[in-house]
């Protein structure tokens, strides 16, 4: 080939549509692993991490890219990988009996989707979840932007609390605690920042952070104070908001997160659990300069292809009340006949008082009077009608409410797009989005005791 005809067939390749490649499958593998979760004169924790580690590892992509992910069961139970906050293709959600089976012992399952909206998301197993998270299973999953505004450096914060004995241990004994179930939940006496106590992280003098602050807990809801640091929201749930200053405490439910545009101006910045217990989760101590001065700009992401409004005019409006747990007042419930269904078996039949649900069934929760996954969806949606669902506690404890699939916001003006809510005792909260992805999808409460114990419903677009 001479010259030529060589810039001539360089010529015509160029006007080829270009193919990206398939990016070859992460291999995730749930596995026993050990954890340096409290300070060294103790031992170290026995875990259950991918890879063996906790949190698992990293998976960032770019906005519209795909992400594939073979899970390699390593545990002696059966488990799932659930995408949480991605608007994922239903069959990849990851929920077992809902959309796909649980992974056997030794078994693998194939992910593969295309992640839509930029932003902090994460994985975990959706299979004895209480159990599974509550010994080590989550990781982040990082979606970027195609064009993101400048800072310096970008920071994943995963705050964990566990329940460990005297000798660092997991307390396996209180696993399956029906007093936890129909209280609290599983609340944990040892917090950790990405899986160890009390890290510390470097900065310099007016760096400029990107936070992405996750509430991995199984039950407990965060209340952190960040010193040392002048900070805006700009996302909840992964999803932008407007950059509003953060002034006072960050609140977050379990499966919450907060994404903060921090500009290092203190002496010893801190983030600190607020309240009781005082606790300083990590420290970024302050080496060297990025700068003269902090920089002072308001920083604010690109949306995501959500609508900026919704049509109103014939919304499908349903209401979702929940009711049991201790002292809730609850008398009687009927049991959810989907796992029966799906386990071939016969549905129990008829309502069952309390005491009947909690010993002989393990279920100390309802809702709208049925505990644990109904046969009937709550609804049924045609694609791209908006819903609205009204959120009713009736009882003495607080609520995450999480919702697969989709991302809705409240209806009051101003409020962010979020997939989890904080739903307090005996409050009463409404939400709307656009039901606007295919397929069955599970609504449950995130304090995963709760949803174990009876919270958990699904419903359907069509």
């Amino acid at each position: 080939m001479n010259r030529r005809e060589a810039l001539l067939t360089a010529a015509a390749l160029a006007t080829l549509p270009r193919v990206a490649l398939a990016a070859p499958a992460r291999i995730l593998k749930p596995q026993p692993g050990k954890a340096r979760l409290a300070p060294i004169e103790r031992p170290e924790t026995a875990i259950w991490g991918y890879d063996g580690l906790v949190p698992g590892p990293e998976i960032r992509v770019g906005q519209g890219e795909e992400v594939r992910a073979t899970l390699a069961n390593g545990l002696d139970q059966p488990t799932t990988i659930h995408w949480h906050g991605i608007r994922i293709d239903n069959a990849m959600d990851g929920v077992a009996a809902l959309t796909q089976d649980p992974v056997k012992p030794g078994k693998t399952f194939d992910y593969a989707f295309t992640v839509p909206d930029a932003g902090s998301y994460w994985y975990h197993p959706h299979n004895r979840t209480w159990e599974q998270m509550a010994r080590g299973l989550y990781g982040p999953l990082i979606v970027e932007e195609a064009e993101p505004p400048a800072y310096d450096r970008d920071l994943i914060l995963m705050l964990d609390d566990w329940r460990l004995t005297e000798d660092a241990a997991i307390d396996e004994a209180s696993f399956g605690s029906l007093r936890d179930w129909s209280h609290a939940g599983r609340l944990g006496n040892w917090p950790t920042m990405n899986g160890a106590p009390q890290p510390d992280y470097p900065v310099k003098r007016n760096e400029r952070l990107r936070l992405r602050l996750y509430n991995v807990c199984n039950a407990s809801v965060l209340v952190l104070r960040l010193d040392g640091m002048t900070a805006q929201v700009v996302a909840h749930d992964g999803m932008p908001s407007a950059p509003a200053p953060l002034d006072g405490t960050i609140t977050l439910a379990p499966a919450q997160r907060i994404d903060l545009i921090a500009d290092v101006t203190g002496d010893e910045p801190a983030l600190w659990l607020a309240g009781r217990e005082n606790f300083r989760t990590c420290g970024f101590p302050v080496k060297g300069k990025a700068r003269r001065k902090p920089l002072t700009d308001t920083t604010a992401f690109p949306p995501n292809p959500l609508p900026e409004t919704l049509d109103m005019s014939d919304p499908l409006r349903t209401t979702l009340t929940v009711g049991g747990g201790a002292m809730g007042g609850l008398e009687e419930a009927r049991i959810g006949g989907f796992g029966a269904a799906y386990r071939g078996e016969e549905p129990v039949e008829g309502v069952l008082p309390l005491r009947t649900l909690a010993q002989e069934h393990d279920l100390v929760w309802a809702l709208n009077a049925v505990a644990g996954m109904p046969a009937d969806p709550l609804f049924s949606a045609e694609l791209g009608r908006t819903v609205v669902v009204k959120l009713v506690n009736e009882g003495r404890w607080p609520h995450a409410m999480h919702v697969h699939g989709h991302h809705f916001r409240e209806t009051k003006p101003g409020s962010p797009w979020r997939d989890t809510i904080l739903l307090g005792p005996r409050e009463t909260k409404e939400i709307v989005f656009p039901a606007d992805n295919p397929g069955r999808w599970m609504l449950h409460c995130h304090m995963l005791e709760h949803q174990a114990g009876g919270m958990g419903t699904w419903f359907e677009v069509a």
